[in-house]
């Protein structure tokens, strides 16, 4: 039993020495620079690769839809990534753009593009005139567009932008209710609908404010109608209810952080609402700082396709969303905490110019998230 003892509490002493040597430096771009390009060296080289290749990296076990679906966020997160290290360090600029410009690339792709098709019964890139939602797809590659031309991408996909945008645009405003399901006869996922808001607010800047006023439209009815009266926090699902969308349980740890996210890149003020909004309903100190994944209730141990394998009620998924909310918002020493969290989770691998969470070899995405969230400017 001693012996028992003495490996276990040397394990547990090698873990914290791990976890501080690979946390050093935390909150200092400079300091930053080598762990962050490395992460950015291991996800170019397995997402800019083939379309195939990339889905090939997607977990078997989670279905055709879903392997589409981390895949596209894979590439938009990788991209978002890229991008924000050319705003950090301007020298990584034509690098970044080299790996954009193949990721985008690879959305296009018609292998990226099927599992979208395969719920609307139709290719998103041939229904772009039609009146099928598609949002999703749309709002992400949009969005990397988006990013390709604000840190000095050429025209090569001006015509896929302005044209995703304008379908986006012209269906938002149709709707009703100002909202797109993702897929059809579901509700509507406000993170996914958030990307589309967030890419109309990128092409407005880059084009003389075309589109703001959908923007500014969406953002006022959010706030007005679209926020749950216990917790004050933006709607996580929505549904049709007679005239008018009626707010879904739960309120989510995960899609919270991520709306928040999103949230930052649009309105700056409702992002700082809702994120101190985040941290006062689903933080958690113990027994490491995150977000929780239910606010109203425990769980010890689940499992979510969007939030992760939740564990002592964190949410691997809210907890790296929220690395971008503080880092975007200015609030380092909560991102610093939460990028511990995600060492002591992820355990980083070093080898050959590369860094990654161990994670990274089930759950690829991950990586992209954090290193994009990580990154983000403070605007």
């Amino acid at each position: 039993m001693l012996i028992t003892i003495a490996v276990i509490a040397s394990l547990i002493i090698v873990k914290m020495l791990w976890v501080a040597c690979a946390t050093s430096g935390l909150g200092d771009w400079d300091s930053e620079r080598k762990d962050i390009i490395r992460r950015a060296n291991y996800l170019t080289e397995r997402v800019a690769t083939s379309p195939q290749q990339l889905l090939n990296e997607m977990p078997s076990g989670i279905g055709e839809q879903f392997r589409g679906e981390w895949a596209l966020y894979t590439c938009s997160m990788t991209s978002a990534a890229l991008a924000n290290i050319a705003l950090l360090y301007p020298q990584n600029k034509e690098v970044s753009l080299k790996f954009i410009d193949k990721i985008i690339d690879i959305a296009l792709s018609e292998d990226i593009r099927e599992y979208d098709a395969l719920r609307w019964s139709e290719d998103p890139m041939d229904g772009i005139y039609g009146d099928l939602s598609h949002i999703s797809y749309y709002s992400h590659l949009a969005w990397m567009i988006s990013r390709y031309k604000e840190i000095g991408g050429d025209n090569k996909y001006d015509m896929e932008y302005h044209t995703l945008c304008k379908a986006m645009n012209r269906r938002i405003r149709e709707s009703y209710y100002l909202n797109l399901p993702t897929y059809p006869g579901e509700c509507v996922y406000v993170p996914d609908m958030l990307v589309a808001i967030v890419a109309l607010n990128y092409y407005a800047k880059q084009n003389g404010g075309k589109y703001s006023e959908t923007v500014k439209l969406w953002i006022e009815r959010a706030k007005r109608e679209w926020t749950d009266k216990e917790t004050g926090m933006l709607a996580s699902f929505m549904e049709v209810n007679g005239d008018s969308l009626k707010i879904a349980p739960p309120i989510k740890g995960s899609y919270s952080a991520l709306n928040c996210y999103y949230l930052s890149l649009v309105d700056r003020e409702f992002a700082k609402e809702q994120y101190e909004l985040l941290k006062r309903h689903f933080k958690q100190t113990f027994p490491v700082t995150g977000i929780k994944e239910y606010h109203d209730h425990s769980c010890w141990f689940g499992v979510d396709i969007d939030a992760g394998p939740v564990i002592m009620n964190l949410s691997p998924s809210g907890t790296g969303f929220a690395i971008g909310c503080a880092t975007s918002l200015g609030d380092m020493e909560f991102r610093n905490q939460l990028l511990k969290t995600a060492e002591i989770g992820g355990s980083t691998v070093s080898w050959l110019g590369q860094n990654h969470y161990l994670i990274a070899n089930i759950a690829l995405v991950g990586e992209a998230i954090i290193l994009a969230m990580r990154t983000t400017q403070q605007k």
